[in-house]
């Protein structure tokens, strides 16, 4: 039996990298707010947040 193992390992740690990434931000955009729906807004941009990362970047070279 042959194994079809084709990297997998470093997939698996760049999805605990951006799980981390996840929590991080969360804490970081929970301490922003204010009212419920920034505690909302909060837990959404937890998880979109490298585009919110890449918006700015591109931005800021556009300048």
């Amino acid at each position: 039996m042959s194994s079809n193992n084709r990297g997998g390992g470093a997939a698996a740690g760049g999805g605990a990298l951006y799980g981390l990434g996840i929590f991080g931000a969360w804490v970081y955009f929970w301490q922003q707010a204010d009212s419920f729906w920034e505690y909302v807004g909060a837990l959404l941009q937890g998880l979109v947040w490298p585009a919110f990362m890449v918006y700015d970047l591109f931005s800021a070279l556009n300048r």
